[in-house]
Protein backbone atom coordinates (compact mmCIF):
# COMPACT_ATOMS: atom_id res chain seq x y z
CA UNK A 1 0.00 0.00 0.00
CA UNK A 2 1.15 3.81 -0.60
CA UNK A 3 0.60 6.15 2.41
CA UNK A 4 0.85 9.59 2.97
CA UNK A 5 1.68 11.38 6.13
CA UNK A 6 0.03 14.57 6.19
CA UNK A 7 2.50 17.78 7.14
CA UNK A 8 1.19 20.96 8.72
CA UNK A 9 2.96 23.56 10.26
CA UNK A 10 2.95 22.33 13.55
CA UNK A 11 3.28 18.69 13.05
CA UNK A 12 5.45 16.59 15.29
CA UNK A 13 4.67 12.62 14.76
CA UNK A 14 4.36 13.14 11.35
CA UNK A 15 8.05 11.54 11.37
CA UNK A 16 7.06 8.88 13.84
CA UNK A 17 4.45 7.60 11.42
CA UNK A 18 6.55 7.80 8.76
CA UNK A 19 9.13 5.58 10.72
CA UNK A 20 6.27 2.65 11.87
CA UNK A 21 5.00 2.44 7.87
CA UNK A 22 8.07 2.34 6.26
CA UNK A 23 10.65 0.76 8.72
CA UNK A 24 8.32 -1.51 10.57
CA UNK A 25 5.76 -2.37 8.43
CA UNK A 26 7.66 -2.24 5.45
CA UNK A 27 5.22 -0.16 3.36
CA UNK A 28 5.51 2.80 0.25
CA UNK A 29 4.97 6.37 2.40
CA UNK A 30 5.82 9.65 1.31
CA UNK A 31 4.85 13.00 3.58
CA UNK A 32 2.29 15.52 1.97
CA UNK A 33 2.69 19.23 2.55
CA UNK A 34 -0.52 20.67 3.47
CA UNK A 35 -0.38 23.09 0.71
CA UNK A 36 -0.70 20.36 -1.52
CA UNK A 37 -3.99 19.80 -3.76
CA UNK A 38 -3.65 16.23 -5.23
CA UNK A 39 -3.27 13.38 -3.21
CA UNK A 40 -3.74 10.87 -6.35
CA UNK A 41 -2.41 7.63 -6.05
CA UNK A 42 -2.69 7.24 -2.07
CA UNK A 43 -4.02 4.42 -0.72
CA UNK A 44 -4.69 5.97 3.14
CA UNK A 45 -3.52 9.06 4.30
CA UNK A 46 -2.80 9.98 7.88
CA UNK A 47 -3.72 13.20 9.59
CA UNK A 48 -0.71 13.04 12.24
CA UNK A 49 -0.70 14.37 16.15
CA UNK A 50 1.12 17.94 16.54
CA UNK A 51 -0.14 21.25 17.38
CA UNK A 52 -1.43 22.32 14.06
CA UNK A 53 -1.14 26.06 13.11
CA UNK A 54 0.13 26.11 17.15
CA UNK A 55 -3.22 25.23 18.54
CA UNK A 56 -3.61 29.43 18.48
CA UNK A 57 -7.48 28.93 17.73
CA UNK A 58 -9.08 25.90 18.41
CA UNK A 59 -7.34 23.08 17.93
CA UNK A 60 -7.71 21.86 14.29
CA UNK A 61 -9.65 25.03 13.37
CA UNK A 62 -7.06 26.71 11.29
CA UNK A 63 -6.12 23.29 9.45
CA UNK A 64 -9.34 22.69 8.68
CA UNK A 65 -9.33 25.31 5.94
CA UNK A 66 -5.57 23.92 4.25
CA UNK A 67 -5.23 23.42 1.06
CA UNK A 68 -5.10 19.62 1.16
CA UNK A 69 -8.02 19.18 3.48
CA UNK A 70 -10.43 19.68 0.65
CA UNK A 71 -8.41 17.02 -1.46
CA UNK A 72 -8.40 14.72 1.62
CA UNK A 73 -12.41 15.12 1.68
CA UNK A 74 -12.79 14.37 -1.80
CA UNK A 75 -10.32 11.39 -1.19
CA UNK A 76 -12.80 10.31 1.50
CA UNK A 77 -15.77 10.76 -0.11
CA UNK A 78 -14.28 8.45 -2.78
CA UNK A 79 -13.70 5.49 -0.17
CA UNK A 80 -10.02 6.41 0.29
CA UNK A 81 -8.72 5.35 3.76
CA UNK A 82 -7.76 8.26 6.27
CA UNK A 83 -6.62 8.47 10.21
CA UNK A 84 -6.21 10.87 12.30
CA UNK A 85 -4.19 10.47 15.29
CA UNK A 86 -4.41 12.81 17.89
CA UNK A 87 -4.36 16.71 16.15
CA UNK A 88 -5.12 14.67 13.44
CA UNK A 89 -8.17 13.51 15.02
CA UNK A 90 -9.36 17.02 15.77
CA UNK A 91 -8.97 18.44 12.35
CA UNK A 92 -11.09 15.70 11.21
CA UNK A 93 -14.14 16.81 13.82
CA UNK A 94 -13.57 20.24 12.41
CA UNK A 95 -13.49 19.39 8.34
CA UNK A 96 -16.84 17.78 9.26
CA UNK A 97 -14.92 14.09 7.79
CA UNK A 98 -16.04 12.67 11.92
CA UNK A 99 -19.03 13.68 13.85
CA UNK A 100 -18.27 15.29 17.39
CA UNK A 101 -16.22 17.87 18.99
CA UNK A 102 -13.26 18.22 21.45
CA UNK A 103 -13.15 20.04 24.24
CA UNK A 104 -10.27 20.68 26.94
CA UNK A 105 -9.88 17.86 29.58
CA UNK A 106 -11.67 17.97 32.19
CA UNK A 107 -9.05 18.69 34.06
CA UNK A 108 -7.47 20.97 32.51
CA UNK A 109 -4.15 20.04 32.10
CA UNK A 110 -1.98 18.22 29.25
CA UNK A 111 -2.07 14.04 29.77
CA UNK A 112 0.97 12.41 28.64
CA UNK A 113 0.77 8.83 29.62
CA UNK A 114 -0.02 4.78 28.53
CA UNK A 115 -3.72 4.24 28.63
CA UNK A 116 -6.02 1.06 28.17
CA UNK A 117 -8.45 1.34 25.28
CA UNK A 118 -11.58 -1.36 24.62
CA UNK A 119 -12.22 -2.67 20.75
CA UNK A 120 -15.85 -1.86 20.46
CA UNK A 121 -16.58 -3.31 17.16
CA UNK A 122 -14.14 -5.62 14.63
CA UNK A 123 -16.29 -4.26 11.25
CA UNK A 124 -14.36 -1.85 10.39
CA UNK A 125 -11.14 -1.78 8.43
CA UNK A 126 -9.13 -0.32 11.41
CA UNK A 127 -9.93 -3.34 13.85
CA UNK A 128 -10.68 -5.99 11.35
CA UNK A 129 -8.18 -8.13 12.57
CA UNK A 130 -8.99 -7.81 16.22
CA UNK A 131 -11.41 -8.97 18.55
CA UNK A 132 -14.30 -7.02 20.58
CA UNK A 133 -13.72 -6.38 23.90
CA UNK A 134 -9.86 -6.56 23.38
CA UNK A 135 -7.51 -4.42 25.22
CA UNK A 136 -5.35 -2.47 23.49
CA UNK A 137 -2.10 -0.45 25.87
CA UNK A 138 -1.09 3.12 23.79
CA UNK A 139 0.33 6.26 24.92
CA UNK A 140 -2.29 9.37 24.82
CA UNK A 141 -0.59 12.90 24.89
CA UNK A 142 -2.90 15.59 24.12
CA UNK A 143 -4.82 18.61 25.89
CA UNK A 144 -8.25 18.44 24.33
CA UNK A 145 -8.91 15.14 23.85
CA UNK A 146 -12.74 15.36 25.51
CA UNK A 147 -14.77 13.85 22.84
CA UNK A 148 -18.20 15.06 23.08
CA UNK A 149 -21.40 14.26 21.38
CA UNK A 150 -25.36 14.92 21.74
CA UNK A 151 -27.07 11.95 22.80
CA UNK A 152 -29.28 11.91 20.02
CA UNK A 153 -26.11 11.57 17.54
CA UNK A 154 -24.14 9.51 19.83
CA UNK A 155 -27.48 6.36 19.36
CA UNK A 156 -27.07 7.17 15.66
CA UNK A 157 -23.49 6.47 16.08
CA UNK A 158 -24.08 3.46 18.10
CA UNK A 159 -26.60 2.24 15.70
CA UNK A 160 -23.96 2.43 12.52
CA UNK A 161 -21.29 0.99 14.81
CA UNK A 162 -19.43 4.38 14.43
CA UNK A 163 -17.71 3.99 18.23
CA UNK A 164 -14.28 1.89 17.72
CA UNK A 165 -12.49 2.13 20.99
CA UNK A 166 -13.11 3.57 24.51
CA UNK A 167 -10.51 3.82 27.75
CA UNK A 168 -11.12 1.45 29.79
CA UNK A 169 -9.57 -0.64 32.77
CA UNK A 170 -6.89 -3.19 31.98
CA UNK A 171 -9.46 -5.84 32.51
CA UNK A 172 -11.46 -3.79 29.68
CA UNK A 173 -14.35 -2.42 32.15
CA UNK A 174 -15.33 1.40 31.35
CA UNK A 175 -15.54 3.00 34.41
CA UNK A 176 -15.32 6.86 34.97
CA UNK A 177 -12.22 6.68 36.78
CA UNK A 178 -10.38 5.27 33.78
CA UNK A 179 -11.88 7.71 31.75
CA UNK A 180 -8.89 10.08 31.19
CA UNK A 181 -10.18 13.17 29.84
CA UNK A 182 -13.74 13.36 30.08
CA UNK A 183 -15.04 11.92 26.84
CA UNK A 184 -18.67 11.31 26.61
CA UNK A 185 -18.79 7.35 27.13
CA UNK A 186 -15.39 7.20 27.71
CA UNK A 187 -14.80 7.28 23.99
CA UNK A 188 -11.64 7.01 22.50
CA UNK A 189 -11.91 6.69 18.45
CA UNK A 190 -14.81 6.83 16.36
CA UNK A 191 -15.12 6.15 12.46
CA UNK A 192 -17.49 7.47 9.50
CA UNK A 193 -20.47 5.28 8.84
CA UNK A 194 -18.63 3.84 5.85
CA UNK A 195 -15.70 3.27 8.49
CA UNK A 196 -12.85 4.38 5.81
CA UNK A 197 -12.60 7.79 8.15
CA UNK A 198 -11.02 6.72 11.90
CA UNK A 199 -9.92 9.46 14.40
CA UNK A 200 -8.39 8.03 17.52
CA UNK A 201 -6.73 10.15 20.38
CA UNK A 202 -4.46 7.39 21.61
CA UNK A 203 -1.39 7.30 19.21
CA UNK A 204 -0.85 3.79 17.32
CA UNK A 205 2.06 4.91 15.93
CA UNK A 206 4.22 5.16 19.45
CA UNK A 207 2.95 1.83 20.59
CA UNK A 208 4.22 -0.28 17.57
CA UNK A 209 7.60 -1.58 18.77
CA UNK A 210 8.45 -3.34 22.06
CA UNK A 211 11.29 -0.82 22.97
CA UNK A 212 8.30 1.94 23.00
CA UNK A 213 6.54 -0.32 25.75
CA UNK A 214 4.09 -1.92 23.84
CA UNK A 215 3.09 -3.39 20.27
CA UNK A 216 -0.61 -2.71 20.19
CA UNK A 217 -1.00 -0.15 17.77
CA UNK A 218 0.29 -2.31 15.33
CA UNK A 219 -3.09 -3.73 15.70
CA UNK A 220 -4.79 -0.70 14.25
CA UNK A 221 -1.90 -0.67 10.79
CA UNK A 222 -2.09 -4.14 10.41
CA UNK A 223 -6.07 -4.48 10.95
CA UNK A 224 -5.96 -2.01 7.51
CA UNK A 225 -3.39 -3.69 5.68
CA UNK A 226 -5.21 -7.16 6.13
CA UNK A 227 -8.45 -5.51 5.12
CA UNK A 228 -6.60 -4.25 2.19
CA UNK A 229 -5.12 -7.80 0.66
CA UNK A 230 -1.84 -7.02 1.79
CA UNK A 231 0.40 -10.04 3.64
CA UNK A 232 1.77 -8.94 7.02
Amino acid sequence: MRFGVVVFPGSNCDHDCFYVLEHVLGQQVSYVWHGDTDVSGYDCLVLPGGFSYGDYLRTGAVARFSPVMGAIERFANAGGYVIGICNGFQILLEAGLLPGAMMRNTGLKFICRFVDIRVETSSTPWTSSASVGQVLSAPIAHNEGNYQVDTMQLEEMKRHGQVVFRYCSPEGSVLPEFNPNGATEAIAGVCSIEGNVLGMMPHPERASEAEMGSEDGLVVWRSLLTHCGVNV
